[in-house]
């Protein structure tokens, strides 16, 4: 027996901030990105909360891959306030951190459980409506996933106005992340119809609106369009779990702290090849993995098509390819790391055992060994 939740509330459309304003609570915590503070963007927070009464504190001590020291930071930082709600607004960063400090602390105070509201400022993550948090141990520099029921945001707010003066690079990062997330739910091992129909509804938003939203800051409608994408695909990879694309990029952002979504971007046509078994040499067969058809549903939903499921594969891959190029997103570590390949490689099988442990893995459609892990990093250079 499979089961389908939906366990945040999503508020979304224009103005939907105002959401704060209705809040039934007297002290409020925030988590906020340094940069959500720093461009004032804030205020657009605290304008509601200012309206409504509601007492709160803005706490920034908040960094890119937050690691265990933050965790223990923040959670000295809320427990001292004591709020009887938390609002975490920023990246995937800001989310993950205060959905760990609030499971953690509830653990030392079982009285301790304020309401969560997500406030996305990236449209890439779709971490507002999931119950998992990415936390990294700065000892052995591997990233932690954490999966809790309870770590799901209460709430989810989605406005675009936070979103409108996001860097393109960035837009293209987290954009990309939320194709990843759309095609590792949709073809996942545990994937359903539920997932399925999130999934796919989001590949689709992506076809049309990311490289609008990536061209053009004050096109909210394309904006408002990605944001909801990522929340599908947040709903979607929440039910179905994701694949080796994510296991790998885990270990590329903990070792070289490079950006989640690019590392997923610069993996995504080698891991979509080698889950379908798919090489230049290859011609089509008579029979074929089921998750093959479901990457060239992926690829019609794109607009994409071939003569056969090679061909299609490899329409998809280099569309993929294409989408990188476009927006300037490099396809090769040589191009953005600053050592040379010898020393990346020396570092390559601890990276492959690692991908192979991460909780994303389990779920990939093809079953990897660690010899092809060890090939997928090489061939990323």
């Amino acid at each position: 027996m499979k089961k389908f939740e939906v366990m945040t509330d999503i508020y979304f459309g224009e103005n939907a901030l105002d959401r704060l304003s209705e809040l039934d609570c007297k002290r409020l915590f925030i988590f906020a990105d340094p940069f959500v503070v720093q461009s004032n963007l804030i205020r657009y927070l605290t304008r509601p909360l200012d309206r409504a009464g509601i007492d709160f504190e803005v706490y920034t001590d908040i960094v890119a891959d937050p690691t265990t020291e933050k965790v223990i930071a923040g959670i000295a930082a809320v427990m001292k306030y004591y709020p009887d709600c938390i609002v975490a607004v920023g990246g995937g960063s800001a989310m993950d951190l205060a959905k760990a400090v609030r499971k953690i602390a509830n653990q030392i105070d079982s009285g301790f459980m304020p309401r969560l509201i997500a406030v996305p400022t990236t449209s890439g993550t779709g971490s507002e409506v999931t119950s998992f948090s990415v936390i990294t141990d700065t000892e052995t520099h591997s990233k932690i996933p954490l999966v809790s029921p309870d770590m799901t945001p209460d709430e989810a707010i989605l406005d675009e106005v936070l979103v409108k003066s996001v860097p393109a690079s960035v837009t293209a990062d987290t954009g990309m992340d939320v194709l990843t997330h759309a095609i590792e739910a949709y073809v996942s091992t545990n994937n359903n119809e539920f997932s399925g129909a999130l999934a796919e509804k989001s590949v689709e938003i992506c076809g049309q609106f990311l490289f609008r939203s990536y061209s053009d800051n004050n096109d909210s409608h394309a904006r408002r369009k990605m944001h909801i994408a990522s929340c599908l695909a947040g709903l979607a990879f929440n039910s179905a779990s994701l694949g080796l694309n994510h296991g790998m990029a885990h270990q590329l952002g903990a070792e070289f702290h490079i950006p989640h979504g690019r590392a997923n971007a610069m993996l995504l046509p080698i891991v979509i090849e080698y889950n379908c078994n798919v090489t230049k040499y290859s011609r089509s067969r008579k029979d074929y993995e089921p998750y093959v058809r479901k990457y060239c549903n992926i690829a019609r939903s794109l607009g994409l098509g071939g003569m056969n499921e090679v061909t299609t594969i490899h329409s998809l891959a280099n569309y993929m390819r294409f989408m990188a190029e476009e927006m300037n997103i490099p396809l090769h570590l040589r191009d953005i790391l600053s050592i040379s390949q010898e020393e990346y490689e020396a570092r390559i099988p601890e990276m492959a055992e690692a991908a192979l442990k991460d909780g994303c893995t389990a779920t990939n459609p093809r079953v990897p060994t660690l010899s092809d892990v060890i090939e997928l990093y090489k061939r990323l250079w």
